[in-house]
């Protein structure tokens, strides 16, 4: 009897706004690349997780805080 390995569904989560994966199969950094362009917040940016949540793997993507100057 075959077993199959499923894995759970990515979303991704920035400034409380679920995003999608855009590509299963990409790492989470990559994935970073990717909305960075619309989310520049994401270039310091530190990831948390994966978090199981409603059957999802879930990362968040945290502001890293700090000061100018």
């Amino acid at each position: 009897m075959p077993v199959t390995v499923e894995r759970p569904d990515r979303v991704f989560v920035v400034d409380g706004q679920a995003l999608p994966d855009p590509d299963p199969r990409i790492s989470v950094e990559h994935v970073r690349e990717i909305y960075m362009p619309a989310y520049p917040e994401l270039t310091t940016a530190t990831v948390t997780g994966p978090e199981l949540v409603d059957g999802k793997m879930r990362y968040t993507f945290n502001r890293a805080i700090g000061h100018k100057g």
